[in-house]
């Protein structure tokens, strides 16, 4: 096993997760719950099948993620995260933090998924938790949707769609990534290209302000 050597903590730390791919890995589980093998090579574009299992498997031996056979009809591994892996959310989340300055141009290239907002959406404060519960859709060109719901002051995402949204947000990535991070305020992401459909307030009720 690769090691700094360090009686450290970050580097302790390091030697388990510093590994490339390996964030990636825990993001997916914390954004989508219980992923088959199929469900975490779709959302690490790039990643070669072989290092996904190999990085899976230090990820169990570290303690941080578990592995269950499923029931018919999925009948294949499930990977979920241990109480000890779901104990990264907060450094991911300042990860997400810390790097929303450099999401301030277009991705060019780069590949998107709409779940890859579940960090910054989950931080969306609730300035309204006097008010009846709301669901809103996010939908990023040419990708798959988020739903946040927000309720009685908390603030919860799931990938998928709900039947009848409060308000639905859709547009280019940079756009929606701008306007949740409250980089961009909403008048001026529509004025840009972003879509908006429903209440109009129920979508200022979580932006940053």
């Amino acid at each position: 096993m690769r090691t700094y050597g360090q009686y450290c903590g970050i580097a302790k730390a390091l030697d388990a997760i510093g590994d490339r791919w390996t964030l990636l890995i825990v993001r997916e589980l914390l954004a989508l719950g219980p992923c088959r093998h199929t469900d975490l090579r779709n959302g690490l574009p790039g990643i070669a099948s072989n290092l996904l299992v190999d990085r899976l498997r230090e990820l169990e031996e570290a303690g941080l993620i578990h592995r269950e056979a499923a029931p018919p009809p999925v009948a294949t591994a499930l990977f979920s995260l241990t109480e000890r892996g779901r104990a990264l959310e907060p450094v991911l989340h300042e990860l997400s933090r810390w790097g929303v300055p450099l999401l301030r141009e277009p991705g060019g290239g780069d590949t998107f998924r709409t779940h890859w907002l579940d960090m910054p959406a989950r931080a969306l404060t609730d300035h309204r938790p006097d008010q009846p519960a709301i669901a809103l859709q996010l939908h990023a060109d040419g990708n798959e949707d988020l739903v946040i719901e927000v309720k009685d002051g908390s603030v919860h995402t799931h990938a998928g769609r709900v039947d009848h949204p409060t308000a639905s947000l859709s547009g280019p990535p940079h756009l929606l990534a701008a306007t949740l991070l409250g980089d961009l305020d909403l008048s001026a992401a529509l004025q840009q290209g972003l879509r908006l459909s429903g209440e109009r307030e129920a979508v200022l009720r979580i932006l940053p302000r």
